[in-house]
């Protein structure tokens, strides 16, 4: 590769080191770098750009958390050999978390931004006099290192909150407090599983932790997804020798399909028969417009083979980065052994702040709150894209979550699309970037969560249909 396509534009809006990205990226994405290419080494680049050296570590940083590229000590950083051109790299996406240099303002979310709550709804008057007072009353145990697997009171929160909501009934040392979905995934794979173990993942399915578990070794099976979800029996057909599944059951990410419960018992009696482990990634099923919240795989668990994923990102901030997995009874000495190593702690704090806000009955208001905020706004996105696009855009009806999945039948692929709207900062993902194994479906993948009117609706929607004319 010519180090010479890297050169920055300096009079760019774009941060310098997000150029820097970008460029890799998109080198990485067209073949132009390779898997197991060795890229340049920090200091070399930034003399030969002219750049600083904390300009390129923060884009190699990001490259690294996203799986491109793969540190490798002295023999240097090279693409990662899990990439091969051919692994659904959008091009339209912008890294998930991006590290800024000092003095660089955090950018506003884009409209259609995936995965981000309403943070205009957020009840900040409330969580800042908790935190005060928590901030206030701080002692010598909230300055020490937190027990494995977290603060108690929040682990007994979060598991009186499961078992009247979720019906899983669990023990506070059951629940293990992690700092994301990712880091529970981390957690589970040093304790139950090892670096070459089968694995099946939905396809199309949540690119992060394909990507973390191809990273560590594991070797994936990529399993279609119909209407009623997961296709179990094709798995049972297709795979042997597996040990285990990650599933999105109650709301599969990204088509919002349920499990359905044939389904669910069956994934249930195949992990039992083989003594496999079930990741069930819960992580926006509190929001449901339609009906009760479908139960999880866990509260039909009787043979304590799911290991069960939630996530505070989705109901609370994605920057409070607070998670949590529930264990079986008799896993929770090897988990608790694992977390002492892995030192996964949150601040202490936080956590003990989440823990007020649920014991005092914040957390259940605002969840209440939320759903019929969030049914409103989804209705506001779905009117303006059926006005607008017409036919062009077929929007399935799904009960719940916090993005409209529209299957795209417009001229252009949805990689264009979505590449035309990005390029007017619209954060939109192509569906066909999702999906590893066959004929990938044509279609957009919208956030609503933070279009706060009809009028915000029916404007980004205008912006996304003047970027598609421009192409």
């Amino acid at each position: 590769m010519d180090i010479r396509t890297l050169k920055p534009q300096r009079r760019s809006t774009t941060p310098i080191y997000l150029q820097l990205y970008l460029r890799f990226r998109d080198a990485i994405a067209d073949g132009r770098l390779s898997a197991g290419d060795r890229v340049p080494a920090v200091r070399s680049l930034a003399s030969e750009l002219n750049l600083a050296r904390g300009t390129v570590e923060s884009a190699y940083q990001i490259l690294i958390s996203e799986g491109y590229l793969v540190a490798r000590g002295p023999a240097g950083t090279v693409v990662s050999p899990q990439l091969d051109g051919r692994h659904g790299l959008d091009a339209t996406r912008m890294p998930a978390s991006t590290p800024r240099p000092a003095g660089v303002a955090k950018a506003a979310p884009r409209p259609f931004q995936l995965g981000l709550p309403a943070l205009d709804a957020f009840p900040r008057k409330t969580w800042v006099r908790l935190a005060g007072r928590r901030l206030r009353g701080m002692g010598d145990a909230d300055m020490d290192y937190q027990a494995p697997g977290g603060y108690l009171p929040l682990r007994r929160a979060i598991a009186a909150y499961l078992g009247v909501s979720r019906g899983i009934a669990c023990a506070p040392e059951q629940v293990f407090v992690t700092t994301g979905y990712l880091d529970s995934l981390n957690l589970i794979r040093h304790t139950v599983l090892s670096a070459g173990d089968k694995g099946w993942f939905e396809d199309p399915g949540y690119p992060y932790a394909r990507r973390f578990l191809e990273q560590a070794g594991m070797r994936l099976v990529y399993m279609p997804v119909d209407d009623e979800g997961l296709r179990v029996q094709a798995g049972r057909r297709a795979s042997t020798n597996v040990r285990f599944a990650v599933v999105t059951p109650t709301h599969q990410s990204p088509l919002g399909v349920a499990l359905s419960l044939p389904r669910r018992l069956a994934l249930l009696e195949w992990a039992r028969e083989n003594r496999s482990w079930i990741v069930e990634d819960d992580y926006d099923s509190e929001f449901r417009y339609h009906g009760r919240p479908l139960p999880p795989l866990k509260s039909l668990d009787r043979y304590g083979s799911v290991l069960y994923a939630g996530t505070f990102s989705k109901v609370l901030y994605p920057g409070l980065r607070l998670a949590y997995l529930v264990v079986p009874d008799d896993c929770v000495p090897k988990f608790e052994a694992t977390a002492s190593l892995l030192r996964m702690d949150s601040p202490a704090l936080q956590q003990a702040t989440v823990a007020d806000f649920m014991e005092q009955g914040h957390f259940s208001r605002h969840l209440k709150k939320m759903r019929a905020l969030y049914g409103e706004r989804r209705g506001y996105l779905v009117a303006a894209l059926k006005q607008a696009l017409g036919d062009a855009l077929q929007i399935p009806d799904r009960a719940g979550g916090l993005h409209v999945l529209g299957y795209w039948k417009g001229e252009q692929s949805d990689r264009a699309a979505a590449q035309a709207a990005h390029a007017q900062g619209l954060a939109i993902h192509a569906l066909s970037t999702w999906k590893m194994k066959g004929q990938a479906d044509q279609g957009l993948l919208l956030g609503f969560a933070n279009l706060g009117s009809a009028e915000a609706a029916r404007g980004a929607v205008r912006r996304l249909l003047q970027a598609m004319k421009s192409v």
